[in-house]
């Protein structure tokens, strides 16, 4: 795996506005539309089409779907071995099903994500005690990026 085209992938798109369900380098995306567009940047063509999904993430139903098409598509790791270029899951509140993806730029104390954020859009912010709480999940890109 090539974390640093992953990494830079990922910081080439900080800045891009947040727009919900969005994929669009510069003009919009979410969370998922970052990772989708970094798949796309390194490993070419997206694994499936992407369903319509609401903010809610099928919180309502206790869904993981987010989840489940990681694990179809990234490979698991546990999620206390933090490498860069690792795609982090979180949940955003405890018992809440894990909704939000970032990706990690740095390891060790200074610790950071790239991840699209509500009202701030693609953003690089540290990997603090907070954020480290609500990891769900870890994957990495398949082999070959």
């Amino acid at each position: 795996m090539n974390s640093a085209k992953i990494i830079t992938s990922a910081r080439g798109w900080i800045g891009t506005p947040y727009v919900h369900q969005s994929s669009a380098k510069g003009a919009g995306c979410d969370c998922l539309g970052l990772l989708r567009g970094i798949w796309r940047e390194v490993l070419g063509a997206e694994p499936e089409a992407t369903p319509a999904y609401s903010m809610d993430w099928s919180e309502p139903q206790g869904e993981e779907r987010l989840w489940a098409a990681a694990r179809r598509h990234l490979i698991g790791k546990p999620k206390d071995d933090e490498a860069a270029g690792d795609v982090i899951l979180f949940r955003m509140r405890d018992r809440a099903v894990a909704k939000h993806l970032g990706v990690q730029a740095v390891v060790g104390e200074a610790a950071s994500f790239v991840h699209a954020y509500t009202g701030h859009g693609v953003v690089e912010s540290p990997l603090s005690t907070p954020w480290r709480r609500r990891i769900a999940a870890r994957f990495q890109f398949p082999k070959g990026v």
